[in-house]
């Protein structure tokens, strides 16, 4: 089967400090895939170079496509999406008007489904009059996800969903990731929660110091007695303090 996402050699600098080195990566039709990493592992970075928001060396096909060239807007006119950490809703509309600006925003006025966002994320139904800048953080987390869902990407890529939300809100955000299998979706999922991303993911990759130090099946990865011990371990601190936070 032909990769969905194709990246290789991928090399992102700041200056002269390289915060992405030689990574490559691949995710195949119908795949979730996740890359885990400690703050500043370069995680975010790699995001930001496979969308264009960052120059990068480096080769990346999608859909057997080379994109390196590729504007923003061309990129998700071929059917890729990011979910940013900060999520960037539009906080003084509704939860409606955000939901059809993803629509919208990119002239295709007839791509995506409220009733099916809806069916998808009930919660938003009963908060569709409602500010965005209102909502809880799971909340607005959804709405993220399901306005980036309303331009229908073929590969809908998440960095840190699961940040600053309670332990609950996390299970519930990582099923919805698990359900966009059948929605036809493929994902690249970016978590600190290594625990929570391996066991939605079908194939996970590690990075360290802006370079994959590990790959494989997601349930190799989480038996790895090398990988619980040198990265999970470390992960889970930083996961567990966010979760204190968020209360």
């Amino acid at each position: 089967m032909s990769a969905l996402l194709d990246a290789s050699g991928v090399t992102v600098c700041y200056g002269k400090i390289e915060a992405v080195r030689d990574v490559g990566l691949r995710v195949e039709p119908g795949q979730v895939v996740t890359v885990l990493g400690a703050n500043g592992a370069g995680k975010t970075t790699l995001l930001s170079a496979l969308m264009g928001v960052l120059p990068a060396r480096g080769a990346v096909t999608f859909d057997g496509r080379p994109i390196g060239r590729l504007s923003i807007e061309a990129r998700v006119g071929a059917g890729l999406g990011l979910i940013p950490e900060r999520r960037e809703l539009f906080s003084t509309m509704t939860v409606e008007d955000n939901l059809r600006l993803g629509a919208f925003r990119f002239g295709r006025r007839e791509r995506g489904s409220l009733d099916g966002m809806f069916a998808l994320f009930p919660r938003l139904k009963e908060r569709r009059r409602q500010l965005a800048g209102t909502l809880s953080g799971g909340e607005r987390q959804m709405l993220a996800m399901a306005r980036a869902l309303m331009g229908r990407p073929r590969l809908l890529m998440l960095d840190e969903p699961s940040l600053g939300l309670a332990p609950l809100i996390v299970a519930e955000v990582m099923r919805t990731v698990a359900s966009l299998r059948d929605q036809g979706v493929s994902v690249l999922l970016v978590e600190q929660n290594a625990r929570a991303a391996l066991r939605v993911a079908d194939y996970g990759y590690v990075l360290d110091g802006g370079a994959v130090v590990l790959e494989g099946p997601s349930r190799v990865l989480e038996a790895d007695a090398r990988v619980v011990e040198t990265y999970l371990g470390v992960l889970a601190a930083e996961t567990g303090a966010q979760e204190a936070r968020a209360g």
